[in-house]
């Protein structure tokens, strides 16, 4: 009885030290031995101890193998009990090398640490001691096949998981060893969870547990398919612009915010924003650059959040910059981009400060890599901070580099503002249709062409030109200075007529009317001066007080003493002397900056020239649209487009849509189509377009707008090859813009089309898109990893 109690005693302990052999290292930190220790020989030697009664003995007493076992690993190797005594007398001959001497001490060194190893008790009844916790059962199916599919980003994802979830467990050394459980089933489930297919993959457990009771998926696979699930709806509400969503979406799932999920971290942050919460997509792209590491993923978060957010939430986020490897910053490959988007931030905000880093860096740029834009940008900026010469020399650089409406305006304006408006009506002649903002640049600079004192010997075909495009235009101001340049040359009958054009124009513009009575009382036309007295009776005390102007004929003669009077030289642009005469007067040129333009006649009306969107036209408050007049509600719409207000503009064109006439209800379809593109959705657009019939030019131009957003749209979502359709449909109505082009490159470089994917982005870069080099460089990181390493 005794010989067999001891043989299975001895057997347990040879179990559990074979399995610990396995990972030395494991064995060597569990049990407390170090490398240089003596007791590993011996421990190989019980290793090869064998029991000599058969493990299927009908004596066995399972009480007496747990005292056993009890008895070695007891944490006192210095007393053994009785337990000891009986083992030690009942231990058979056969395995002589263990000598008990050299044996013991050993055994109870490897019996100290034994709680920690779960393994050494393999019989289910043998209770075990109150210090060895249980190891939890660990899920290892998904590790497994992670490692079978070869997906080593998911595999590795999948160890961190398990590790922070049991810090005792182990990662084997071979995932593929792992022993399969031999379900299949189970098997096809986390096939459809790695291709994506978490509908089917839902319908596929569902039919099992319908079809087996007692079966219950893997609490990991499930957890693991919620938060799929929950990360598609995000992207796909992201996608849509339902940013509240977006935002409720990642509340109630945390475990999407971490940096292994860096594409959720950026579309929250993007709601925030767009939900007026700016300061929380701040935080969320701060959370981004304080944890995550991935370089490429950091750079990328500092160039969105520069989309959204404005010049100085964006230095705090430049505050989190890490050094790079080699000493440098670690955003200094976008540092040029982020120079020229707070640059064109400042051209907006007359008010806001650029560090001068940022305009010294663009300067540079401007001088080295002679971009027109560049130039542009500085140029801008100067002019809105009244810097007159320093934009003129940006604006010629631009110019010289490329002759455009933009380098034009702004050239024309700092000239304007220099006094030089002969100038700046040539430079503006050629871009005077190109847009409104040109149109109304140009215009300010005849009116100070016009205005100048004294007044500027033009040329004729100057005149004719500067004289069609304000009948054109029926633009008061310069019609106003025509008439008073009329003066000056002693055409007073011209003079006349130029004032009354403004009249009509305009009725109630005071200084027309005032030139206009002056030149009829020199005319001697009592009667019309009389009718312009009595009209404006009450509204110019200057005009029904008209005193005696022969002062203002030229070669007058006053009576003086009963005498003749020496002729008095012609002051046709000079005021009567019961007014005083202004300095000077100003000229608006854009919101928040004027231009100084002196004159020495009466003034004129303030000359607008807006650059960017045009007037609000009063649209700022909130009405109802469907209560407006057709026409009404049509102006309203394209006021409330100019301040970036699609869906409230998209109501707006659908009341002007009642109108009867043909014309309003066409631009209401076209204005309505243009403010569903804005709020980003194409389909709506579509429709909106077919509400009335457009001519041939703004149905291809809608038709090219809503191609081109599908494919924006089919990009972000994934759907490349839906992407290069709409690209192929968009470029069959017009030319492929350079953007576009860099993002049909892109597709092929995520369909795997290498070949193809080079040779857009060669032809792209060569035009020098920055975005098109970076793609080159990127199909060069994929197909030749090692020559960019």
């Amino acid at each position: 009885m005794k010989s067999s109690l001891v043989a299975v005693s001895a057997a347990v302990v040879v179990a559990t030290l074979v399995t610990g052999l396995k990972d030395r290292a494991a064995l060597q930190e569990k049990f407390g031995l170090g490398s240089a220790g003596k007791p590993a020989p011996e421990l190989m030697m019980m290793g090869r101890i064998k029991p000599e009664v058969p493990a299927g003995n009908s004596e066995f007493n399972v009480q007496l193998v747990a005292d056993k076992i009890e008895a070695i690993t007891s944490p006192s190797p210095s007393a053994p009990d009785s337990s000891d005594s009986d083992a030690a007398e009942s231990q058979p001959a056969a395995p002589q090398p263990a000598a008990p001497q050299t044996a013991a001490p050993p055994a109870q060194t490897v019996g100290q640490p034994a709680p920690g190893t779960p393994p050494i008790v393999s019989a289910p009844s043998a209770p075990q001691q109150a210090a060895a916790a249980p190891q939890p059962a660990v899920d290892e199916s998904a590790l497994r096949y992670f490692a079978s599919r070869g997906d080593k980003v998911r595999l590795q994802a999948e160890i961190s998981r398990l590790q922070a979830l049991y810090p005792n467990w182990v990662p084997p050394a071979d995932p593929l060893a792992v022993p399969q459980n031999g379900d299949k089933q189970l098997e096809a489930m986390w096939q459809l969870y790695s291709d994506g297919r978490y509908a089917e993959l839902r319908k596929a457990v569902a039919d099992r547990q319908a079809a087996d009771a007692g079966w219950q998926p893997p609490a990991d696979l499930l957890d693991r398919l919620d938060v799929a699930e929950a990360r598609a709806r995000l992207v796909n509400a992201s996608d849509l612009k339902q940013y509240a969503t977006v935002v409720d979406i990642a509340a109630a799932t945390p475990s999407l915010l971490t940096c292994s999920e860096i594409d959720v971290l950026w579309r929250v942050a993007e709601a925030f924003i767009q939900t007026e919460r700016t300061q929380r997509g701040q935080d969320a792209y701060t959370y981004v650059l304080k944890n995550c590491t991935n370089p490429a993923e950091r750079q990328a978060t500092v160039e969105k959040a520069s989309t959204l957010l404005a010049y100085q939430p964006m230095q705090a986020l430049l505050a989190l910059e890490r050094p790079a490897a080699d000493g440098s910053k670690e955003f200094n490959a976008i540092r040029d981009n982020l120079a020229r988007r707070f640059m064109a931030e400042g051209d907006d905000d007359p008010n806001l400060a650029i560090a001068p880093d940022y305009i010294a860096r663009l300067e540079k740029l401007a001088e080295t890599e002679g971009l027109a834009s560049d130039a542009l940008l500085l140029g801008w900026y100067q002019l809105r901070r009244n810097n007159d010469a320093d934009a003129e020399k940006w604006f010629r650089a631009a110019r010289a580099k490329q002759d455009s409406a933009a380098a034009s305006q702004g050239l024309a304006l700092a000239l304007i503002a220099r006094k030089a408006p002969e100038e700046a009506e040539d430079v503006m002649f050629r871009w005077r249709a190109d847009s409104e903002d040109a149109t109304s640049t140009y215009l300010a600079a005849t009116a100070n062409l016009m205005a100048l004192q004294p007044p500027a010997d033009l040329a004729e075909d100057v005149l004719h030109r500067v004289a069609a495009e304000v009948i054109a235009r029926k633009y008061v101001p310069t019609a106003q200075q025509f008439g008073w340049y009329a003066r000056s040359l002693n055409q007073f009958q011209t003079a006349a007529r130029w004032f009354e054009t403004a009249l009509a124009w305009k009725p109630d513009d005071e200084p027309s009317a005032y030139g206009l009575v002056i030149t009829r009382e020199q005319l001697s036309d009592r009667k019309g001066v009389l009718d312009l007295q009595r009209a404006w009776a009450g509204r110019s005390t200057r005009i029904t007080n008209l005193e005696d102007t022969s002062s203002l004929i030229p070669n007058a003669v006053a009576p003086e003493k009963g005498a003749l009077a020496a002729q008095q030289p012609a002051q046709s642009t000079q005021r009567p002397p019961t007014e005083p005469l202004p300095a000077e007067r100003r000229v608006t040129l854009q919101p928040g900056s004027e231009v100084v333009v002196r004159a020495a006649r009466p003034a004129m009306e303030t000359v607008t020239v807006p650059r960017g969107p045009r007037p609000t036209r009063g649209c700022s408050t909130t009405i109802d649209a469907g209560q407006l007049e057709p026409a009404d509600a049509l102006s309203r719409g394209w006021c409330l487009m100019d301040i970036n207000r699609p869906m409230e503009a998209i109501s707006a064109f659908e009341a002007a849509l009642r109108s009867p006439a043909r014309k309003v209800r066409e631009d209401a379809a076209y204005g309505q189509s243009l403010a569903y593109l804005r709020a980003g959705l194409s389909s709506n657009a579509a429709v909106a377009a077919t509400k009335a019939p457009q001519n041939r030019q703004r149905a291809a131009e809608l038709q090219v707008a809503i191609l081109a957003d599908r494919a924006l749209s089919a990009f972000d979502a994934g759907r490349y090859r839906e992407t290069l359709i709409y690209l192929d449909q968009r470029a069959q109505l017009q030319q492929e813009r350079i953007d576009l082009m860099v993002l049909r490159g892109y597709c092929y470089l995520n369909l795997k089309m290498y070949g193809d994917a080079s040779r857009i982005f060669e032809a792209a870069a060569a035009t020098g898109s920055r975005d098109a080099a970076r793609g080159l460089a990127d199909v060069r990181n994929v197909t030749h990893p090692d020559v960019n390493d």
